[in-house]
């Protein structure tokens, strides 16, 4: 069968107190509606349709190609959303999976099952359910004296026997595409001026067919997403799961409530993560590293077995077996090529260390090359901005820079060079020389 997803993504969240349309919300790095629309991509094989309506230009310009869009416009409740997305999906599918942008924890794992079930039913709605004792605002399902589903009753309109029913509707389901299309024209307008999904529940009983429905098994993955205290309770909750299936795949987590890991991020085999670790974007750490504790990572390639303590690194490479910190800085562009030490406090920006280079403590080099195994002594500081343009500091395979060296670019240092200690470098060091001074001027040659 031909299956389709509607993600349900109009609403304003008034109770969010926020300008960002709710389903913006970050969560873990991502958009609220991220996870709903990553949940549903790995069950249907089609583009997911998403309903948009308050600051829809939003959510579009947000979410971009990672679905197709339908306004909602007004909002009218949830049948009236769903209702929208007919004129694109009629006729293009058997069944339609309906799901909500504020429902972040809804696995694809349980809208998988749900599908499985709606394949298998010859009536033409399935759904979940969920038992708990926190009703978050569901409606209550209904059973009669067979146990199959009879109605749904809104908590506003239940009674106190009702409210005791503990089985919820958390409002997802899976439809027989064309008794759909035809069924929501026959939605009463409620009371509050909408038309509701849950009123399909009766048509479809009072037409003869028998629901079928699926217990969620962990409630957590219903939590729909209302304030700002519902974001936080979602957001640990999703960090929990992300760190549990890496502690699973190999990686150590000294306090894992304590560690932050973003959906995205890849973690080698044998790797510690120490308290206080941040690792955020496109960001990738090999096998045997240990990092932290208090180290942010964000949009980085780290090597294998690197020792990363107390330091922020941002847009940066770093090969094997490197080791930095505590209190260093890459930012973009910086590359440590494999074995490079960098001592504390020390600053890369837009640089690249080559293999086995040593960058002593208090330093910064910004729009550099350093060549393999060449020595930064601690204090050695690249003037590489004039106020106007920036540019370029080579320093050579070999090199040794004295602590307290300024290198004012454009310049270069050659192979094997030395500079002492507090120069201020203006011209070109030649290859195996010493330069001392301020201005630095060359002394003498040194041995190859």
């Amino acid at each position: 069968m031909n299956l389709s997803a509607v993600i349900l993504a109009a609403g304003q969240g008034t109770r969010m107190k926020s300008s960002l349309p709710k389903v913006l919300h970050p969560l873990l790095g991502k958009p609220m509606a991220w996870y709903a629309l990553e949940a549903a991509r790995q069950v249907v094989a089609s583009q997911p349709v998403m309903v948009v309506g308050y600051a829809a230009h939003q959510v579009r310009e947000t979410l971009g190609d990672q679905a197709q869009y339908v306004l909602q416009e007004p909002q009218l409740g949830t049948g009236h959303a769903v209702m929208q997305a007919e004129p694109l999906l009629r006729g293009k599918c058997d069944l339609l999976l309906v799901t909500y942008a504020d429902m972040p924890l809804l696995t694809a794992a349980t809208l998988g099952k749900l599908v499985e079930i709606a394949q298998s039913n010859p009536g033409p709605l399935s759904m979940l359910t969920v038992t708990n004792d926190e009703a978050r605002g569901f409606g209550r399902i209904l059973r009669d004296a067979r146990g199959q589903v009879a109605a749904i009753v809104e908590e506003a309109q239940a009674t106190l026997e009702q409210l005791a029913i503990r089985e919820l509707n958390p409002g997802v389901y899976c439809f027989r595409a064309d008794w759909l299309w035809e069924s929501l024209k026959h939605i009463q307008l409620a009371p509050k001026g909408e038309y509701y999904l849950t009123d399909l529940v009766g048509l479809a009983v009072s037409g003869g067919h028998q629901i079928q429905t699926l217990a969620v098994e962990d409630p957590q993955e219903v939590i729909g997403i209302n304030t700002r205290i519902h974001l936080a309770q979602a957001g640990a909750l999703l960090q929990e799961r992300i760190n549990q299936q890496w502690m699973l795949a190999g990686v150590s987590m000294v306090d894992p409530s304590s560690v932050y890991i973003e959906p995205g991020v890849t973690l080698g085999q044998d790797t510690t993560l120490w308290p206080g670790t941040y690792l955020r974007g496109d960001t990738h750490i090999g096998a045997g590293c240990v990092i932290g504790p208090d180290t942010i990572i964000q949009d980085t390639r780290v090597g294998d077995e690197c020792t990363l303590l107390s330091s922020v690194l941002e847009g940066a490479i770093v090969e094997d077996q490197v080791d930095m910190g505590p209190y260093c800085h890459l930012r973009k562009g910086a590359r440590l090529a494999r074995g490079v030490h960098m001592g504390n406090f020390g600053e890369v920006k837009n640089s690249t260390l080559g293999p086995g280079a040593k960058m002593g403590h208090f330093s910064y080099l910004g729009d550099t090359t350093v060549g393999a195994e060449a020595n930064i002594g601690a204090g050695t500081i690249t003037c590489n901005f004039d106020g106007t343009h920036k540019f370029h500091t080579e320093i050579g395979e070999g090199a040794f820079i004295g602590s307290d060296t300024m290198l004012v670019a454009p310049v270069k240092v050659g192979e094997g060079a030395r500079t002492g200690a507090g120069a201020v470098v203006t011209k070109d060091i030649p290859p195996y020389t010493l330069a001392v001074g301020v201005p630095a001027r060359v002394i003498k040659e040194l041995k190859k």
